[in-house]
C-alpha cells in the first residue's frame, strides 16, 4: 500500500495473499497499525497529496486523482479530515510554512493525522 497507493484497494486479493480471510486481515492490519486497510491507504494517499499540493505545480483535481481518489469530493472530505483543513487553503498557506526544511522533517512536521489526534501545528 506505501508503494502503490495509487492503485484501488482490493482487501480479498491481499487477504488471499497472506491465506486469511478478508476480516481477519482487516482485524489483524487494525491492530497492527492502528487503522484499517483502507484508513492507512488513505493516510498514504493523503500525505502524498500534501506533498503534491506542496510543490504547487498541480490543481487539486489532479492531485486528487494522481494520488488514486476516484472523487474530488470525497478526496477533499477525507482530506480536511486528516488535514484539518480543505486541499485549497493547505495549497496557499502550507507551502511556505515548510521550505527550506529538509525532506525528512518535512515529512515528519506534514504527516497527516486525524483531527482528534492533532494538536495546533508546530514547526521544529
Amino acid at each position: 500500500m506505501d508503494r502503490d497507493f495509487a492503485q484501488p484497494l482490493d482487501v480479498e486479493a491481499l487477504a488471499r495473499e497472506v491465506h486469511l480471510s478478508a476480516g481477519h486481515l482487516s482485524r489483524e492490519f487494525k491492530k497492527a497499525y492502528g487503522e484499517s486497510p483502507y484508513g492507512y491507504l488513505m493516510t498514504r494517499r493523503i500525505e502524498r497529496a500534501m506533498s503534491l499540493l506542496r510543490r504547487g505545480d498541480l490543481s487539486v483535481t489532479e492531485v486528487c486523482f494522481a494520488v488514486g481518489a476516484s472523487s474530488l469530493g470525497t478526496f477533499s472530505a477525507k482530506f480536511s479530515e486528516l488535514v484539518g483543513m480543505s486541499p485549497s487553503e493547505y495549497r496557499r498557506t502550507r507551502g511556505d510554512d515548510l521550505s527550506g526544511l529538509p525532506s525528512c522533517e518535512t515529512r515528519k512536521v506534514a504527516r497527516p493525522v486525524r483531527n482528534r489526534e492533532a494538536g495546533p501545528p508546530t514547526r521544529p
